[in-house]
């Protein structure tokens, strides 16, 4: 397999260039094309004074990405077939746990299983782990929602078969959701809810319309990653190890 990224351990960088320059006033049209491919293989022979170079970076990064901050008691798995996951409750039980430190009122959370990248296997987790399994640079939101626009994502998750959810529960019958309860009250479509999420959902990803027109939004600060760290550290501190459960949060008639 060829490639055109440079992997250092299991961790992918990446190189930014930053042009500066906010505008310019005059265009340019290129008269021709013309590249050279270069193609990035085994072929290609390690140079021994980049390497030399880069070495003391590499080996600090891996040291600091194999810190085991846990332990799980099962392996977290997200198999696409069932309406809840082992994986999916672990991510939105985080979420909420992390958001309600810096937002207490938050009363639910929801992520969605495309964002999830990895599973975490039975064992040691590592700060590798929970990169690769939220490789994105995310942050917390909390979102102030109308009962209706809860119950429109409602519909959203069942329609898709079931996503991360924590202080939620419902029922999926005719890819339709039933039985919506918050913190084990019935959905009151006349209140609003605080719900923890990340920026990219609440900036429209995944076409999410139900998150669109909050009545308030409250950017927590936080990325997502961080957030996982603090809550498995958490249980570690407190010689809880991860023991995800399936509970019944989302059941499928």
């Amino acid at each position: 397999m060829k490639h055109s990224i440079i992997r250092i351990g299991t961790w992918l960088l990446s190189v930014a260039f930053l042009f500066p320059g906010a505008s310019c006033s005059r265009y340019f049209t290129p008269l021709q094309h013309t590249h050279t491919r270069h193609e990035i293989d085994s072929t290609i022979i390690a140079d021994p004074a980049y390497v030399a170079h880069y070495a003391p970076y590499k080996a600090r990064l891996e040291s600091e990405m194999n810190r085991v901050v846990g332990r799980t008691e099962v392996s977290l798995t997200k198999p696409g077939n069932v309406p809840e996951t082992l994986l999916g409750n672990f991510f939105a039980d985080a979420l909420l746990s992390e958001g309600r430190k810096l937002h207490p009122d938050a009363q639910l959370s929801f992520g969605t299983k495309g964002g999830l990248r990895t599973e975490l296997p039975q064992g040691d987790i590592t700060i590798g782990d929970l990169f690769e399994l939220m490789p994105f640079e995310n942050e917390l939101v909390v979102l102030e929602l109308p009962g209706s626009a809860i119950e429109q994502l409602a519909q959203f998750i069942a329609g898709t078969g079931g996503q991360p959810v924590s202080g939620m529960t419902m029922t999926i019958k005719d890819r339709g959701a039933e039985q919506i309860r918050i913190a084990g009250h019935p959905l009151d479509t006349a209140s609003t809810y605080k719900l923890v999420t990340y920026d990219y959902l609440a900036n429209g990803g995944d076409n999410l319309q139900a998150l669109q027109q909050p009545v308030n939004r409250f950017n927590l600060g936080k990325k997502v990653r961080e957030a996982l760290i603090d809550y498995v550290s958490g249980h570690t501190s407190t010689g809880k190890p991860i023991n995800t459960q399936i509970d019944g949060r989302i059941i499928r008639n």
